[in-house]
C-alpha cells in the first residue's frame, strides 16, 4: 500500500516539475544559449533526485505509525490465544464432571461466550493479515460452510428457525472474509425479521439464496443500502456498515451479489459464485 503511494508521489511531482521544466524551455530556446542541454539535463536529474526525497519523507512517517499500530495488533492478538484455548479446554473438561442440569447450562453459556471470542479472534486475526495482503484463496465446501455458520448462530438466535436446503457446492475464495459475509447476511436477515422468526437458505448451482419474511425494502431504499452508516430503520441495533463491508468482499472477490425486497414481505439476498 505505502510502496504504491510513495510512487503516486513521486510521478506527480516529476510530471509537475517537468511541465514547468517544459515552460522554462520554451521561454529559454527563444534566446540563445550555450550548453542549454547540459543546464536542462542537470535540472532534470535533480527534479528525479528532489521526487524521491519528498517521497520518501512524505510517507515514512505514516509507514512506521502504521507498522507499529499492525506489531501491537500482532501481538495483543497473539496473547490473546493461550487464555482463549485454555478456558475451552477447561470448560470442556468441567462439563463432564457436572451433573446438574443448570450447571451444565451455565458451563455451555460459559463455552458459547468463549466461541464468540474465538470469532472474534480470528477476525481480528483476518483484518491484519487483509492489511499486509497476505490472504490466501482455497477451495472451500460452501455448504459445510453454511451449515457451520448456522450452527454458530442458533447459539445466539435460539428464537430463529433456521431451514436449509442446500446441495454440495465447491468453490475457490477467502474462507474468513466469506464468513464474514454469511454472518453479516444472516444477522441482518434476522434483525429484520420482525415477527416472522424464519430465515430460508438455499444453496443451488453456485447460487446462495439468504431470505427473510420482514419489513423489507422499496426501490429508494435498495439504492442507498451500501452506503456506510445508513440503516433503514434506525430503531434497528448497529451501526450500518455490514452490506457496505459484503459489498467490498464481492467486488473484491467476484461475487455477484443482488437483492429482491417487498416492503412487509420480505428480501431475498442472492450470491453467485465462480464454478470451480
Amino acid at each position: 500500500m505505502f510502496r504504491n503511494l510513495r510512487i503516486t508521489i513521486f510521478i506527480y511531482y516529476v510530471l509537475t516539475a517537468l511541465s514547468l521544466l517544459g515552460i522554462l524551455y520554451y521561454f529559454v530556446s527563444i534566446v540563445e544559449t550555450q550548453n542549454i542541454f547540459l543546464l536542462f539535463f542537470v535540472l532534470f536529474l535533480l527534479t528525479i533526485f528532489t521526487g524521491i526525497i519528498i517521497a520518501k519523507l512524505s510517507i515514512d512517517p505514516l509507514f512506521e505509525h502504521v507498522s507499529n499500530l499492525q506489531n501491537l495488533s500482532s501481538e495483543t492478538l497473539h496473547e490473546l490465544n493461550l487464555p482463549i484455548s485454555t478456558i475451552k479446554t477447561n470448560i470442556s473438561m468441567l462439563k463432564k464432571a457436572l451433573s446438574s442440569e443448570k450447571d451444565l447450562k451455565r458451563a455451555s453459556r460459559i463455552e458459547s461466550a468463549c466461541s464468540m471470542l474465538q470469532e472474534r479472534y480470528n477476525e481480528l486475526d483476518y483484518m491484519i493479515k487483509l492489511q499486509s495482503a497476505n490472504i490466501k484463496h482455497e477451495t472451500i465446501s460452501l455448504d459445510e460452510l453454511l451449515v457451520n455458520r448456522v450452527d454458530f448462530l442458533k447459539q445466539i438466535y435460539q428464537h430463529i428457525e433456521f431451514t436449509l436446503d442446500i446441495e454440495p457446492t465447491k468453490i475457490t475464495n477467502d474462507i474468513i472474509g466469506l464468513s464474514k459475509v454469511i454472518d453479516n447476511l444472516l444477522d441482518n436477515a434476522v434483525k429484520y425479521s420482525l415477527n416472522i422468526h424464519k430465515i430460508d437458505i438455499t444453496l443451488h448451482q453456485h447460487s446462495l439464496y439468504i431470505k427473510d419474511y420482514g419489513c423489507g425494502m422499496d426501490e429508494v431504499e435498495l439504492l442507498k443500502i451500501f452506503d456506510k452508516y445508513y440503516q433503514s430503520n434506525e430503531n434497528m441495533r448497529g451501526f450500518g456498515i455490514g452490506l457496505s463491508m459484503v459489498k467490498r468482499f464481492c467486488d473484491a472477490n467476484s461475487v455477484t451479489l443482488n437483492f429482491k425486497s417487498i416492503p412487509n414481505i420480505g428480501t431475498t439476498v442472492i450470491l453467485k459464485f465462480k464454478e470451480n
